[in-house]
């Protein structure tokens, strides 16, 4: 009979191979959505990210607030308006916009860290020009505000935290380029870009799905790997489709710019992030 401890040691003894392969890698974790609302999913992230500071794999944490944000423009009054699924960003909503990433959810998310025996230091877009953007133009007309597209990473300041034996945190508020002002800029697409410029191993997006699935609504559907050159294909079915198919396309940029692994995970699973990277079964989708 195999008693509890004995199952304990076979997980740490199947993790062994997955340590060996990424100590001293970078991987690059897009986080968000359910797992920044619900505390022990929250937990859960902070855990993982501490766990794999401390067997020598460097994670790098690029966040949203979404929830955040709305809670704090309900608070004073403001609308929250969406164009074309995108956050209409005016000069106040920016301001706080700025406020609350780069503020609240940065210093709660580094603090939470350290707190749990992690080494977390909180930056942003700004700190070091790490995410230029200009403002967006998607040439149909709309206005979309003080929202950017970000067009140059320079990574020196997170390379030089990681060096420094930090879990980089940063919010994605970016140094506008064409204009005296900061931007709202696409967590999926910064995190993407992110990785590409420090040459990580691996692209990880949390989101509120297990992953792409050939069935809507069926989560046993689950597509468990996607090769880049079957995302049109997928595309045009129909089984990757609406909010799916920008971070699919954050995934395959990220490949095309030499990430070699690229995941997308469901944020509601607890560890999920463990689960992927230190066992054989894996979890969400990986598109390579």
């Amino acid at each position: 009979m195999i008693n509890n401890n004995q199952v304990r040691a076979q997980t740490l003894v199947e993790a062994l191979p997955y340590i060996q392969k990424f100590t001293g890698k970078v991987v690059v974790i897009k986080y968000g959505g359910n797992a920044m609302i619900s505390e022990e999913l929250f937990d859960a992230v902070i855990e993982d990210m501490i766990l794999l500071q401390l067997v020598g794999i460097h994670a790098v944490l690029v966040h949203g607030g979404g929830p955040e944000i709305n809670e704090m423009l309900d608070r004073l009054g403001m609308e929250s308006r969406f164009v074309n699924g995108l956050r209409y960003t005016d000069k106040e909503t920016m301001d706080v916009v700025q406020s609350i990433l780069c503020g609240k959810v940065n210093k709660d998310l580094v603090s939470t860290i350290v707190r749990k025996g992690g080494n977390a230091i909180g930056l942003c877009g700004l700190d070091g020009k790490l995410f230029e953007a200009k403002r967006m133009d998607r040439g149909d007309g709309e206005d979309y505000g003080y929202v950017g597209d970000i067009v140059n990473v320079n990574p020196e300041v997170v390379l030089q935290a990681i060096n420094d034996g930090y879990i980089p945190v940063i919010a994605t508020v970016a140094y506008g380029l064409d204009d005296n002002t900061a931007y709202n800029a696409n967590a999926d697409t910064a995190a993407a870009k992110l990785a590409i410029a420090l040459g990580a191993e691996k692209l990880i997006l949390l989101t509120n799905t297990r992953g792409v699935l050939r069935e809507k609504e069926n989560e046993d559907t689950l597509i468990n790997k996607i090769e880049a050159s079957e995302i049109i294909d997928l595309i045009n079915s129909d089984v990757i489709e609406g909010g799916m198919i920008p971070k699919i396309e954050c995934c395959a940029d990220a490949i095309n710019g030499g990430v070699r692994r690229t995941h997308i995970l469901d944020g509601r699973i607890p560890h999920s992030i463990l689960v992927e990277m230190l066992t054989d079964e894996g979890a969400g989708t990986m598109i390579c």
